[in-house]
């Protein structure tokens, strides 16, 4: 049999076992744990000599199908699925290093993750060095023998600057250093991640997965491209090779951690990756449409995404992510009052801080996400006074734009 298109795969999954009463969708295993025919029968799966479900924080049959779909879409090695698309990149890297490593990182990433990075995880010892992950010599520069990953968003929110990955694989297999990707903006409809050769990847299943807003959840996927062996934090598992990575990442990180997904979510996640493909698509048609509009508009002084041929990342955008670019793009008004009065006369795009969702949604990063940095730092991250983000959805073009333009009359 010839392998499965990615819609087939993402409707039909990988069903470990067949649900006793052959429901089509399967079912919310929503309790806590799981009973045995006996004592023995419990330590083999304590033991791991047999795959079982013993509690659901650590694993739940409702989580592991949408993890195996979540597999099967980025040809992957094995998934984890978090709370949180922040407790998924805190898993990982602490998965990753330990006490004296350091971490290569963009210096335009999500303002929680770069929080993250320079306060939580410095308070444990962990040195994250911020480059600009656009310049491969900055990223050469900043490797050293104590540098465990390399991590970057594929499109960087909100600057909207895009990495080449495939560069950044090369100089970090060099140096036997992981490359962490979150495609959160991109999923696995736009990035190819294992073709490309990055390691794992990180998806805030809260965006474009959901699609709907359904909920709060993360997930990790090994993508197979690395031999964990030589990695200190793995040395427990070292003899697993490929699988040592996701092993110690469920056995101690996420049972320890606690961070898991709840059954209820998988089951609407696994509902939204049955349309995820016509969702991308019909948002990134949405958002090239809005960006020209935006563009040929005498109030906007500019427009940031990577789908105009004015973008300096065009060209790789092109290539990387199969000639679509994304939903999400920035645009630029005079300063941020102009910003507050254009966002409080839009009547249909909703003024919220998600992405990746149905609905169209917009804010005024520089005061929200992005106002615990200064004003120099939030310029370097793509959010200066006078920059609104938008996240464009699905619904009809003509009227997002009419929304659009009767707010920019009002300012």
């Amino acid at each position: 049999m010839k392998k499965l298109g990615f819609d087939t795969m993402a409707i039909h999954g990988d069903v470990p076992k067949k649900d006793v009463h052959n429901a089509i969708k399967y079912p919310i295993y929503a309790g806590t744990a799981f009973s045995f025919e006996s004592a023995e029968a419990i330590e083999n799966a304590f033991s791991y000599k047999v795959p079982a479900h013993t509690y659901s924080r650590v694993t739940n049959p409702t989580v592991e199908v949408f993890e195996r779909k979540m597999t099967l879409l980025e040809q992957g090695s094995g998934a984890v699925a978090f709370a949180s698309g922040m407790a998924a990149i805190t898993s990982t890297l602490l998965n990753l290093v330990k006490q004296g490593d350091n971490i290569v990182a963009s210096n335009a990433l999500f303002g929680n993750t770069v929080s993250l990075l320079k306060n939580t995880l410095k308070n444990l010892g962990l040195d994250t060095r911020f480059v600009d992950i656009c310049d491969p010599d900055a990223i050469e520069s900043a490797i050293d023998e104590n540098t465990r990953a390399v991590f970057f968003e594929t499109i960087a929110n909100p600057k909207m600057s895009v990495p080449d990955i495939a560069k950044i694989v090369d100089i970090s297999h060099k140096r036997k250093v992981a490359v962490v990707v979150d495609s959160t903006l991109t999923t696995p409809c736009l990035l190819k991640g294992k073709e490309i050769g990055a390691d794992v990847v990180v998806h805030s299943s809260t965006k474009f997965i959901s699609g709907g807003g359904t909920g709060i959840g993360g997930v990790v996927v090994d993508l197979g491209n690395f031999d964990w062996s030589d990695y200190a934090s793995l040395e427990k598992h070292k003899d697993l090779g490929q699988l040592a990575f996701l092993t110690r990442l469920r056995k101690e990180i996420h049972r320890n951690m606690g961070a898991c997904m709840a059954p209820q979510l998988a089951y609407m996640y696994s509902l939204g990756l049955e349309t995820l493909s016509l969702r991308v698509e019909k948002a990134c048609e949405n958002t090239l449409n809005v960006a020209r509009y935006l563009r040929d508009n005498k109030k906007v002084e500019d427009v940031n995404y990577p789908g105009l041929s004015s973008s300096v990342f065009h060209e790789l955008a092109k290539k990387q992510f199969g000639n679509r670019f994304g939903s999400v793009l920035v645009f630029k008004l005079a300063d941020k009052e102009t910003c507050f009065r254009f966002l409080n006369h839009l009547k249909i795009i909703k003024r919220a801080t998600n992405l990746g969702d149905n609905t169209s949604l917009i804010i005024h990063p520089a005061s929200t996400i992005f106002r615990e940095f200064v004003p120099e730092k939030r310029e370097i991250m793509g959010a200066g006074e006078g920059v609104v983000r938008l996240s464009v959805g699905i619904e009809n073009v003509e009227d997002l734009t009419g929304d659009i333009q009767q707010a920019l009359d009002k300012i």
